[in-house]
Formats: structure tokens, C-alpha cells, sequence
């Protein structure tokens, strides 16, 4: 038996152990969610008036019409009982409910999907008290919205508590929400079963009646019953990291990282972790990458487990980052929670941000600042069409909310705060988040709570006895001009969350004056476009500017509130660069010679300008080919001083620009500028090529570059890269896979062994024995590059059947053979013919699902494709199913045929000249 709390108040710091073992169950704290200030309908309307309301399953009328729930009944305590039966497959359960009514009522609602009810009574406080029994409840059960109502026989009486008991039972779900099963094999074949809970978005109801919206926070205890050879797992008091027996050499890394970073984290937000203890948990069937549940946080093994033998630099950054990202929710989305899924970001982006403070702080070595540009690179990518949505937007249905989990709420939300610390200066950007958390610590907040905490940064202990803030002196001189021009941390912020889309910063420079104008950047919308000026129309953001120039070292800071304006240099200078560092949120063209004079500056010294504007001018000038500010032959010619740099990032986002172009080449078999290109590429990079080794040294950069670079090689099937990778692979297989393969290079190795039916048929082989979730991702991708369609036919058979290749990880493997031309046809196919069965594994809104959809149409580039694509969204939309998703992917078709129309030719000739 565990006993849980939400609301505790220990300060004890917790100690850590590695448990393996074989565990049930892992019943997670709820926080349990939101509800608007709704008008209830009063018990005599619902009886005059049944017509106004939905019907019933059993065919009365349902009470509550609205999707979020009433707020006059609102949870405090939940006593959850569960018994799992892992022969069976299912649960029986009861929970006792104490709750506070706000106003006269003749009903209770809460949320309940797919549980068999099967008693419901209601004590008042004073019945239980004097130990009465409860009265039976009238239940009543409303699908669509995935709620019931309790009828009590007579009104609840206003500020007074009550006790609502219910009984309950269900299969346990198959597949990745709510109480669900999962499995994983030992080292002696044996497969075991476990019983897990995911409850977020909206899950939670489908392990037991409640209130699920984050606003109805409330305290829970919780009893597991179980066979006496399993292990209950839940958020309170354990301490510990779990693993199944096999991989528990897989833990050392996490529980080191977790360690260092909750330490990292109390100090930062100068709050104690607010719990007993903290475990982490690796479950072998996961649908995301990990879940906050405080105090027992769940992970897909791939997020949490590191083997030193298989697992690369990048594994190791990926893992270090999730750890950090959910370590971070413990404080923000557990201890202040946002009141609705419309500011979900105010969880997700801030745990994003907070990866790059505290995997900064606490592992250096790993130069997450680099990757972090990438971040707010992917989102721009989909910021940039005009499908794409505001950071803060309504979301009423469960579908809408997961929709809620995506690149803006997670990337943009890290991206704007990452500007706006920038922007105010470090500290007082911490000092407003410290005050934001202690101010709504067990509470919830909205958007405007944490702006105000930014704008008024003053903690209590700040104030001397005259009420004066002493940290005024303190104030850098970009924040006392800030706060000079008048403009609120609200004011400007509103302009990033409550419009969608990304600023375009258009900069003529005039002798010594910068003429400055803002639009709205739009990829594949061109301004001869007709749509392009109503695309336009009512975007303004508030942009803090920062530049440097040829002359100085300085930042310069400058907040555009208008359309237009006009700076002065102090000074003559060759060139200016907006966005210093890439910390802002926008994309900058140069007009005139802007672009000019910063080409020949990186051919003369590219030195001059900082790594990070290094990548930022490369990533920007790709960008506005896509939005036909620029011609592709402009931004190529950028590329060339490439072979001097010295940046591995910098390197790394040039030749993805280069590899992007030769994929979408090869996919539509123009072959004679993929040639042309691929002896560009190994022609123009051989020299840096040719340094790399086949090990795992070097800096984390330096071993990013590495793998980068031989895999770029391999699959353009440069010779000795084929030799080597051939040479190592055979060398391994005749060591029964004894023999250890650099980490950074086991992908190429795989990927080049794959391609022969002996090396395909034993990497199949080892990947269901591997006990290496990091071995068996670089399996299947490997496995995935083969060029024969029935082995790529398997392994969409074995991904639908969830045994050999768990279904967890079917939607990555339809993304990886969509990518190759041989597979491309192949896994739009299977999506098309399979679509009802995908959704019985996947919920229509989950990010497998659009994983799925993107993954496989979104590298389309023709018209007839297009049309093939659209007539099938239609089709889903006529059967009642509907995602933003669509939108997007159509959207991103059409801006791949434009490009494609607008710089065939120009690629085409620009080879032709330079190979």
C-alpha cells in the first residue's frame, strides 16, 4: 500500500538507488484539470427543458451540455483503490471522492471513459461522521464528451463537504493511455507483463472517475493490491530508478544526470524539490519520450537508459535533455500548473528553456547551446506557413488539446523565452521566474501571471524597509532603456503568444542609416502571390533587436514597435548583422548589398562574426529562398567558404541544406542533378571527409560532425566510407556481435551492412535479442535503408503486429522508409489502405498519428501527389476526423512544388558551373 499527497510540503532532500525488478504497476499522481466560470443550470430548468440537453446511453437526457466541466463541485481528496490482474488483463477499482460544493446542485459531472460503473453513492459530511451509509446515485453516461453525471436525490448544499463513492473495473487499455499494458522480454525469452498509467492530456478518465482538468487540483492516496512477487510503483514514498533486470547497467548515466540536475534545479528556482522522494522509471511501451508524473517520472527506454557500448554522443545529449525537460516540470506544470491546455506551453515551453539553462550549467561539456539553435530552427520551419497557430490558442475537445503538444508550444515557447531572457539579462529573468513560482506554487497560473512576475522581478526580500526595490542599481543598461521607451513585458509578449507566425526583419543600410521594415515571413507565399498582402494584414510584433557590425563588438538593442523605422550607426561600417547570437525569434533580410558584403566577409575572415551568426546567416538565407526573397544561387554561394570553417554546428547546418536538396532530388529521380550533386558534396567536403576517424573521440561536436559526415558519405556511396563500413560489419558478424563497433559510427556500420539479404536477415535477428534500446533504434534504422521492398514490407507487417518491433515505434519506422525513394510509395500506401486499423492502435490526435501522416507525405513535391494526398484527407474528414495536421501537410507540398518550379534551374546551372 502507498499513501499519496499532492500538496506536500517536505523538504527532505531525497537519496537515490537503482531497483530492477519485475514491476506491475506505476500509479502516477494526477493533476487533475480545468474548468471555466460556467453557468449551471438549475435542476428545475433541466426538467422543464430536457430537450436542451444531450441524451443519455441509456436514451434520458444527459444534465451538462458544455464539453469542460461545471464548476460548482469541486475535488479536494482522492481515496483510490486499484487491483490489477495481470493474467486477465484487467482492473477492478473504487475511489471515495471528497469534494466541496460551491452552488445548489442536483448533479455531479465528472470524466469517465470506457469504465464500467458499477456502484455510486454519496455520504454528506456529517452522514460520514456518524458512520451512515451513502445514498445510491443515479448514474448516467455521456460518450461523446466522455463524461458522467451522478443524480443525487436531493440538492447539495452550498460550502458544505461531501463524499461521492464509486466502484469500478475495465480491461486495461491496449494501447499507450490511461491504464495500459505493456511488456518486455528477458535475457531467457520470458515475456513479462506490466501494468502502466499515462494520463496526459486527458487520459486520466480511463483509469478512474474524475475531475480531469488541471484546474481541479487535488491531494490523492492511493492503494495497490498485488501479487506478492510483483512491485507497485507509485509517486509517494519510494526512491529509486527503475529498469527491467536485464538493462539495470543501463541506469548508472540517469541517475547520475538526475542527481546534478535537481540539485542545479533547487538552487535555480531557490525552492526545495517539493517531495519525498523522485524515481524514474523505464518503461519498455511508451507512446512520447517521458512523462513529469511528480515524484515518479515514466520514460521510453530510448530517453532514460545509456550503454556505454551502443549509445552515441547524440543518444547521450538526447537522454541528458529529456531528464532535464521533465526534471523541470517538477516546479513548472506540477508545483504551479496552468489553469487551461490553451497555455500548455507554459509547461512545455519553459521545461524547453530550461533544458538549455541547466544542461548548460550542469554538463558543459555537452555545448547544448548549439543544439539549441535548432530548436527554434525546427519550428520556424512550421511557424513559417500560414497553417501554423498561435503559442496560446482555444482548445475545448480531447482531440484539439493533444493537437496542443507540438513544435509551437514546446520550440517557440523555449525560443521566446530564450529572447526574452536575452533581452531583460539573466538575472532579472530569474528572479521574475522565482517569483512567479512561489507566488502560484500548488496552484495555477495563466499568461499574464508570469508576465507579471517578469515586469516586476522585485522578490519580498529585495524591498528595504522604505518599500524601495534594492536591486534597482542592479539593472543592466539594456533594461533600464527598456523600461525608458515605455514598453511592457506584457505588451511585447502578447505579440508572440497570441499571433501566430514568425516577423521577417527587412534591413537597407544607407550610408550611416539602417531603414528598418517588419512583415510576416511566409514560406511557399510568395510577393507576387495574390494571397501574399491579406497575409499580411493586422501582424505587428514588438521585436527586440540586437546587431553588431564590421566596427564594433558591441550589441546594440533596439525594440521595433512599428511597421518601419530608422536607426543610425554611429560609425561607416561594411557590414551589419541583426540578431546577435540567433537568441531572437525572426529571420533577417538584407537588402541592397546586405547579403553581399556579409558573403565576402565569411570568404575573407569568417572569424569576424560569432559561431552562432555564423549558423544563423546560413539558416536565414536558405529560409528566404523558400520564401522568394532570395535566389538559390545567392545562399549556394554562401556555402562555399564552408571548407575553411571552423564551427562543427556552423558546418553541420550548411551541409543539411546541401543533403536536403540531394534527398529531394533523388525521391524525384532528377538524376542528373543528385549526380551532380552528390560529386559537388564529395568533391567540395573530401577534405574534412577524409579527417574523420572511425572512433568515438573528440568533443561532442566533433562526434556529431563525425557521424554526419561518414553517413552523408556512405549514402552517396562514397567508396572507401562503403570499404570501411563493409570491413567493420563483417568483422562484427563474425564475432557473433561481440566485437565493439565505435557508438558514433554503429548507425553507418548497420546501415551498410543492412544492404546485403545475409547482413539484413542477422541484424533482424539481433534486434529482437538486443537488450539495448539504443542498439535496436539504430537496427531498425538500418533495416528501413534497405532498397527491397518486401523487407521494407516486413517491417511495416511486424511494426502493425507489435511483437518483434513494439508498436511504440511503427510511426518512426514509417518516417524512415517514407524518406528513401524505394520506400516512399510503399509507406504512403500502407497508410492510406490501413488507416482504421492505425487508429485503433493510436488516438486520432496523438503525436504517433501525425508522426504517421507528416512522415509520409510531407516530403512530397509534385502535383499529382498533392492531389493524392488531398483527396484522402478529404475522405478522413468526411468520416468525422479531422487534424491540423492536414492543413500542414498540404501546405508544405505545395511549398515543396513551388521551390522546386522557382530553383530547378538555378541549382541545375549553379552545378554545372561549380563541379
Amino acid at each position: 500500500m502507498f499513501h499519496s499527497s499532492a500538496m506536500v510540503n517536505s523538504h527532505r532532500k531525497p537519496m537515490f538507488n537503482i531497483h530492477t525488478g519485475f514491476y506491475c504497476l506505476a500509479a502516477i499522481l494526477l493533476q487533475i484539470r480545468v474548468c471555466s466560470q460556467f453557468s449551471v443550470p438549475s435542476s428545475h430548468h433541466f426538467t422543464e427543458d430536457p430537450g436542451a440537453f444531450p441524451v443519455a446511453s441509456n436514451g434520458e437526457p444527459f444534465p451538462w451540455q458544455e464539453l469542460r466541466l461545471p464548476n460548482v463541485v469541486i475535488p479536494l481528496h482522492y481515496d483510490l483503490f486499484v487491483h490489477p490482474n495481470l493474467t486477465s488483463l484487467d482492473f477492478v477499482a473504487s475511489e471515495k471522492i471528497e469534494v466541496l460544493v460551491s452552488n445548489a446542485t442536483q448533479f455531479i459531472i465528472l470524466h469517465s471513459k470506457d469504465l464500467e460503473i458499477t456502484n455510486a453513492t454519496l455520504q454528506s459530511e456529517e452522514d460520514s461522521r456518524y458512520m451512515k451509509s451513502g445514498k445510491e446515485l443515479k448514474v448516467l453516461s455521456y460518450p461523446a464528451h466522455q463524461q458522467i453525471a451522478l443524480l443525487v436525490p436531493e440538492k447539495l448544499t452550498p460550502h458544505l463537504k461531501y463524499y461521492v463513492a464509486i466502484d469500478f473495473q475495465a480491461k486495461l487499455a491496449d494501447g499507450f493511455e490511461g491504464f495500459y499494458k505493456s511488456t518486455y522480454r528477458t535475457l531467457g525469452g520470458e515475456t513479462r507483463i506490466l501494468a502502466v498509467t499515462h494520463f496526459e492530456p486527458t487520459q486520466a478518465r480511463m483509469a478512474f472517475p474524475c475531475f480531469d482538468e488541471p484546474l481541479f487540483k487535488a491531494n490523492f492516496s492511493i492503494k495497490i493490491r498485488r501479487e506478492s512477487g510483483h512491485t507497485a510503483l507509485s509517486n509517494m514514498p519510494k526512491v529509486s530508478i527503475y529498469a527491467s533486470p536485464d538493462k539495470r547497467n543501463q541506469t548508472h548515466y540517469a541517475l547520475q544526470v538526475s542527481l546534478k540536475l535537481l540539485d542545479f534545479y533547487e538552487k535555480y528556482f531557490d525552492i526545495n524539490y517539493p517531495l519525498p522522494k523522485l524515481d524514474l522509471i523505464a518503461i519498455p511501451d511508451f507512446a512520447s519520450g517521458a512523462m513529469e508524473n511528480w515524484g515518479l517520472i515514466t520514460y521510453r527506454e530510448t530517453s532514460l537508459l545509456f550503454d556505454p557500448k551502443t549509445s552515441s554522443a547524440s543518444d547521450k545529449l538526447w537522454v541528458t535533455k529529456v531528464i532535464a525537460h521533465e526534471l523541470a516540470h517538477q516546479w513548472f506544470g506540477n508545483l504551479v500548473t496552468m489553469e487551461w491546455w490553451n497555455d500548455i506551453w507554459l509547461n512545455e515551453g519553459f521545461a524547453n528553456y530550461m533544458e538549455l539553462i541547466a544542461v548548460n550549467a550542469t554538463y558543459p561539456e555537452l555545448q547544448f547551446d548549439d543544439h539549441f539553435l535548432n530548436v527554434c530552427f525546427e519550428v520556424i520551419t512550421k511557424d513559417s506557413l500560414n497553417s501554423s497557430h498561435p503559442i496560446s490558442k482555444p482548445a475545448e475537445t480531447p482531440t484539439q488539446i493533444q493537437e496542443m503538444f507540438d513544435e509551437v508550444s514546446y520550440n517557440k515557447g523555449a525560443c521566446i523565452l530564450n529572447m526574452l531572457k536575452d533581452f531583460l539579462g539573466e538575472e532579472k529573468f530569474q528572479k521574475g521566474i522565482i517569483q512567479y513560482l512561489k507566488k502560484f506554487s500548488y496552484r495555477n497560473a495563466k499568461n499574464d501571471d508570469l508576465w507579471s512576475s517578469l515586469s516586476n522581478s522585485c522578490l519580498e526580500s529585495d524591498f528595504t524597509s522604505g518599500g524601495v526595490c534594492h536591486s534597482d542599481p542592479k539593472m543592466t543598461s539594456n533594461m533600464l532603456t527598456f523600461l525608458g521607451e515605455n514598453a511592457e513585458v506584457k505588451e511585447m509578449m502578447t505579440t508572440w503568444t497570441l499571433q501566430k507566425g514568425i516577423p521577417l526583419l527587412v534591413v537597407k543600410q544607407d550610408g550611416h542609416s539602417l531603414q528598418l521594415q517588419q512583415e510576416r515571413f511566409l514560406q511557399g507565399v510568395f510577393q507576387e502571390d495574390p494571397e501574399w498582402r491579406a497575409l499580411q494584414e493586422r501582424y505587428l510584433w514588438h521585436i527586440p533587436l540586437t546587431y553588431s557590425t564590421s566596427s564594433s563588438n558591441v550589441i546594440h538593442r533596439h525594440i521595433l514597435k512599428s511597421k518601419t523605422d530608422t536607426l543610425d550607426l554611429p560609425e561607416k561600417t561594411s557590414w551589419v548583422k541583426f540578431n546577435v547570437d540567433s537568441n531572437g525569434y525572426y529571420i533577417v533580410h538584407y537588402e541592397g548589398h546586405g547579403w553581399d558584403q556579409l558573403i565576402t566577409q565569411l570568404n575573407q575572415n569568417h572569424t569576424l562574426l560569432r559561431p552562432k551568426d555564423r549558423i544563423g546567416l546560413i539558416h536565414d538565407v536558405f529560409q528566404l529562398v523558400g520564401a522568394g526573397r532570395l535566389t538559390l544561387d545567392k545562399a549556394l554561394d554562401m556555402t562555399h567558404y564552408l571548407q575553411h570553417e571552423t564551427s562543427s554546428p556552423a558546418l553541420l547546418k550548411g551541409l543539411s541544406y546541401l543533403e536536403l536538396f540531394y534527398h529531394m532530388m533523388d525521391r524525384r529521380n532528377i538524376s542528373d542533378i543528385s549526380e551532380n550533386l552528390k560529386r559537388y558534396l564529395l568533391q567540395y567536403f573530401k577534405p574534412v571527409i577524409d579527417r574523420q576517424s572511425w572512433s568515438d573521440e573528440g568533443s561532442v561536436w566533433d562526434r556529431m560532425l563525425r557521424s554526419a559526415l561518414l553517413k552523408l558519405a556512405c549514402d552517396l556511396n562514397h567508396a572507401p566510407c562503403i570499404q570501411k563500413a563493409a570491413e567493420l560489419f563483417s568483422q562484427w558478424m563474425e564475432s557473433s556481435g561481440k566485437l565493439n563497433i565505435p557508438t558514433d559510427v554503429l548507425k553507418i556500420v548497420y546501415s551498410v551492412g543492412a544492404q546485403t539479404t545475409t547482413g539484413w536477415n542477422y541484424l533482424l535477428e539481433l534486434y529482437e535479442l538486443s537488450m539495448s534500446s539504443a542498439e535496436k533504434n539504430k537496427i531498425l534504422y538500418a533495416l528501413s535503408t534497405s532498397k527491397h521492398q518486401e523487407k521494407l514490407q516486413k517491417l511495416i507487417e511486424l511494426g502493425m503486429e507489435g511483437k518483434v518491433i513494439k508498436t511504440q515505434d511503427l510511426a518512426a519506422l514509417l518516417h524512415a522508409i517514407a524518406r528513401r525513394p524505394k520506400g516512399q510509395q510503399l509507406a504512403w500506401d500502407f497508410v492510406r489502405e490501413n488507416w482504421t486499423h492505425l487508429l485503433k492502435k493510436f488516438d486520432l490526435g496523438s503525436f504517433a498519428i501525425r508522426i504517421i501522416i507528416s512522415g509520409t507525405t510531407s516530403h512530397f513535391s509534385s502535383k499529382d501527389k498533392l492531389q493524392e494526398v488531398k483527396l484522402f484527407f478529404e475522405s478522413l474528414e468526411a468520416q468525422g476526423s479531422h487534424l491540423d495536421i492536414f492543413q500542414i501537410v498540404l501546405e508544405t507540398i505545395t511549398k515543396n512544388i513551388k521551390w522546386l518550379e522557382k530553383n530547378l534551374p538555378t541549382l541545375r546551372m549553379w552545378l554545372l558551373v561549380n563541379t
